[in-house]
């Protein structure tokens, strides 16, 4: 049992319960029904909207209808899992489980929900235009591939960010 008490004691064990800890409290909060009506669900009609925007700009002639997004090429509806707040959850944990001030773990959460909203609406429209030329790769591209990649996205950028503001070991 000291084994196990001395692993949570340490810098790395408080790191990873805290972390396990905001993890779980943000999967939860966005599982609860009235959070998912009131802003999940408005966030991922955004993210729709976003997308038609960067499409529109592409020549698509892109429209929205709910979370439906659609040209006169393709259709398709984005959901929960498809927003990317799964990978903003994982980053925003990481940041505010970590030991630095709360002005950079400010600046952190705001630079990397933003660099992660970006990378999602590039997925959004690449997924798109695969399912116009290439509907056959679209599910394995969607499950497998980019959906792993958007969490990585989250982990590579709290690993930047940690990088960057991490107390350096003299100053701890």
């Amino acid at each position: 049992m000291s084994r196990v008490r001395h692993v949570l004691t340490s810098p790395a064990g408080r790191f990873m319960v805290r972390y396990a800890a905001v993890l779980s409290l943000g999967f939860l909060v966005i599982a609860l029904r009235p959070v998912n009506d009131r802003l999940v669900d408005p966030y991922t009609t955004f993210v729709a909207h976003q997308a038609r925007f960067a499409l529109n700009l592409l020549g698509e002639n892109a429209r929205v209808d709910g979370q439906v997004l659609s040209s006169p090429r393709f259709a398709v509806q984005i959901y929960n899992g498809c927003n990317g707040l799964e990978a903003i959850l994982v980053f925003v944990a990481g940041v505010l489980a970590f030991p630095a001030s709360w002005p950079r773990r400010l600046a952190g959460v705001v630079l990397g929900v933003l660099a992660i909203q970006i990378v999602n609406t590039i997925r959004v429209v690449s997924l798109f235009y695969i399912g116009i030329f290439r509907p056959q790769w679209f599910a394995v591209s969607h499950v497998f591939i980019w959906q792993s990649l958007i969490i990585l996205v989250g982990v590579v950028l709290w690993l930047l960010w940690v990088q960057r503001y991490a107390p350096s070991p003299a100053s701890r």
